[in-house]
Protein backbone atom coordinates (compact mmCIF):
# COMPACT_ATOMS: atom_id res chain seq x y z
CA UNK A 1 0.00 0.00 0.00
CA UNK A 2 1.01 3.28 -0.87
CA UNK A 3 -0.33 6.65 0.43
CA UNK A 4 -1.70 8.63 -2.80
CA UNK A 5 -2.44 12.22 -2.45
CA UNK A 6 -4.90 14.23 -5.91
CA UNK A 7 -6.87 16.68 -6.09
CA UNK A 8 -11.13 15.69 -6.68
CA UNK A 9 -13.68 17.45 -7.48
CA UNK A 10 -11.74 20.71 -6.00
CA UNK A 11 -10.63 19.27 -2.91
CA UNK A 12 -7.44 17.55 -1.68
CA UNK A 13 -7.52 14.02 -0.75
CA UNK A 14 -5.25 11.03 0.17
CA UNK A 15 -6.01 7.39 0.10
CA UNK A 16 -4.05 4.21 0.98
CA UNK A 17 -3.86 1.97 -1.63
CA UNK A 18 -1.89 0.04 -4.82
CA UNK A 19 -0.53 2.42 -6.65
CA UNK A 20 -2.18 0.19 -9.64
CA UNK A 21 -5.58 0.31 -8.41
CA UNK A 22 -7.83 2.05 -10.83
CA UNK A 23 -9.22 5.21 -10.39
CA UNK A 24 -13.15 4.05 -10.41
CA UNK A 25 -12.46 1.82 -7.13
CA UNK A 26 -10.26 4.55 -5.47
CA UNK A 27 -13.42 6.78 -6.28
CA UNK A 28 -16.33 4.35 -5.09
CA UNK A 29 -14.73 1.87 -2.54
CA UNK A 30 -12.14 4.59 -0.56
CA UNK A 31 -13.84 8.15 -1.28
CA UNK A 32 -17.66 6.79 -1.52
CA UNK A 33 -17.88 8.98 -4.27
CA UNK A 34 -20.63 6.15 -6.32
CA UNK A 35 -21.83 8.36 -9.08
CA UNK A 36 -18.83 6.92 -11.28
CA UNK A 37 -20.18 3.82 -12.46
CA UNK A 38 -18.59 0.32 -13.52
CA UNK A 39 -20.00 -0.87 -16.49
CA UNK A 40 -17.11 -3.50 -18.88
CA UNK A 41 -14.36 -2.48 -16.86
CA UNK A 42 -11.97 -2.60 -20.23
CA UNK A 43 -12.89 1.45 -21.33
CA UNK A 44 -15.20 0.21 -24.22
CA UNK A 45 -18.17 1.46 -22.64
CA UNK A 46 -17.76 4.89 -20.91
CA UNK A 47 -20.11 3.96 -17.57
CA UNK A 48 -16.87 4.75 -15.78
CA UNK A 49 -15.91 8.20 -17.52
CA UNK A 50 -14.61 11.42 -15.19
CA UNK A 51 -12.35 14.35 -16.18
CA UNK A 52 -9.01 14.70 -15.78
CA UNK A 53 -7.83 18.27 -16.07
CA UNK A 54 -11.30 18.60 -17.95
CA UNK A 55 -10.76 16.33 -20.50
CA UNK A 56 -13.12 12.32 -20.02
CA UNK A 57 -10.93 9.64 -19.50
CA UNK A 58 -12.44 5.96 -18.43
CA UNK A 59 -11.53 5.60 -14.82
CA UNK A 60 -12.01 1.83 -14.76
CA UNK A 61 -8.55 1.63 -16.86
CA UNK A 62 -6.67 4.40 -15.26
CA UNK A 63 -4.34 3.51 -12.43
CA UNK A 64 -5.01 5.96 -9.69
CA UNK A 65 -0.60 6.59 -9.79
CA UNK A 66 -1.02 7.94 -12.71
CA UNK A 67 -3.23 10.94 -11.80
CA UNK A 68 0.12 13.24 -10.45
CA UNK A 69 -1.12 16.35 -10.25
CA UNK A 70 -3.66 16.45 -12.55
CA UNK A 71 -7.50 17.38 -11.31
CA UNK A 72 -10.37 14.78 -11.38
CA UNK A 73 -14.00 15.59 -11.30
CA UNK A 74 -16.90 12.93 -11.14
CA UNK A 75 -20.34 14.03 -11.81
CA UNK A 76 -20.33 14.75 -7.80
CA UNK A 77 -18.31 17.48 -8.65
CA UNK A 78 -19.37 18.57 -11.78
CA UNK A 79 -21.70 21.00 -10.56
CA UNK A 80 -22.74 21.78 -6.46
CA UNK A 81 -26.51 21.77 -7.08
CA UNK A 82 -26.50 19.20 -10.34
CA UNK A 83 -27.41 22.60 -12.23
CA UNK A 84 -24.91 22.28 -15.04
CA UNK A 85 -26.41 23.33 -18.31
CA UNK A 86 -25.89 19.52 -19.44
CA UNK A 87 -28.10 18.23 -16.27
CA UNK A 88 -30.41 20.52 -17.10
CA UNK A 89 -30.57 19.81 -20.43
CA UNK A 90 -30.79 15.98 -19.72
CA UNK A 91 -34.04 17.05 -17.30
CA UNK A 92 -35.64 18.87 -20.23
CA UNK A 93 -35.07 16.10 -22.56
CA UNK A 94 -36.08 13.05 -20.55
CA UNK A 95 -32.69 11.32 -21.51
CA UNK A 96 -32.24 9.13 -18.66
CA UNK A 97 -34.36 5.48 -18.92
CA UNK A 98 -32.64 3.07 -16.48
CA UNK A 99 -30.26 5.64 -15.46
CA UNK A 100 -27.02 3.28 -15.17
CA UNK A 101 -24.70 4.99 -18.15
CA UNK A 102 -26.05 8.75 -17.24
CA UNK A 103 -23.00 9.91 -15.60
CA UNK A 104 -20.56 9.12 -17.76
CA UNK A 105 -22.63 10.19 -20.49
CA UNK A 106 -23.09 13.71 -18.92
CA UNK A 107 -19.23 13.74 -18.68
CA UNK A 108 -18.28 13.09 -21.94
CA UNK A 109 -20.64 15.56 -23.21
CA UNK A 110 -19.87 18.57 -20.50
CA UNK A 111 -16.16 17.31 -21.62
CA UNK A 112 -17.31 18.00 -25.22
CA UNK A 113 -19.02 20.99 -24.86
CA UNK A 114 -16.00 22.00 -22.56
CA UNK A 115 -13.18 21.79 -25.70
CA UNK A 116 -16.28 22.85 -28.47
CA UNK A 117 -19.19 24.89 -27.12
CA UNK A 118 -20.71 24.77 -30.55
CA UNK A 119 -20.58 21.20 -32.06
CA UNK A 120 -21.85 19.44 -35.18
CA UNK A 121 -24.12 16.63 -35.17
CA UNK A 122 -20.91 15.10 -36.03
CA UNK A 123 -18.72 16.05 -33.83
CA UNK A 124 -21.09 14.88 -30.92
CA UNK A 125 -21.80 11.53 -32.26
CA UNK A 126 -18.38 11.37 -32.09
CA UNK A 127 -17.04 12.45 -28.94
CA UNK A 128 -20.02 10.86 -27.51
CA UNK A 129 -19.54 7.53 -29.81
CA UNK A 130 -17.59 5.54 -26.52
CA UNK A 131 -20.82 5.80 -24.43
CA UNK A 132 -22.84 2.77 -24.63
CA UNK A 133 -26.65 3.28 -23.62
CA UNK A 134 -28.31 -0.12 -23.50
CA UNK A 135 -31.66 1.91 -23.40
CA UNK A 136 -30.74 3.16 -27.10
CA UNK A 137 -31.80 7.05 -25.76
CA UNK A 138 -28.89 8.32 -28.22
CA UNK A 139 -31.16 10.74 -30.21
CA UNK A 140 -32.28 12.20 -26.99
CA UNK A 141 -28.68 12.76 -26.00
CA UNK A 142 -28.19 14.16 -29.10
CA UNK A 143 -30.71 16.84 -28.45
CA UNK A 144 -29.83 17.42 -25.12
CA UNK A 145 -26.44 18.53 -26.11
CA UNK A 146 -27.35 20.66 -28.42
CA UNK A 147 -29.60 22.16 -26.12
CA UNK A 148 -27.00 22.11 -23.47
CA UNK A 149 -25.00 24.14 -26.25
CA UNK A 150 -27.01 26.89 -26.51
CA UNK A 151 -26.15 27.98 -22.78
CA UNK A 152 -22.55 26.89 -21.93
Amino acid sequence: MTQLSFKINGTKKEVDCDPETPLLWVLREHLNLVGTKYGCGIAQCGACTVHLDGNAIRSCQMPVSAIGDSEVTTIEGLSEKGDHAVQKAWLAHDVPQCGYCQAGQIMSAAALLKNNPAPSDEEIESAMNGNLCRCGTYLRIKAAIKTASQTV
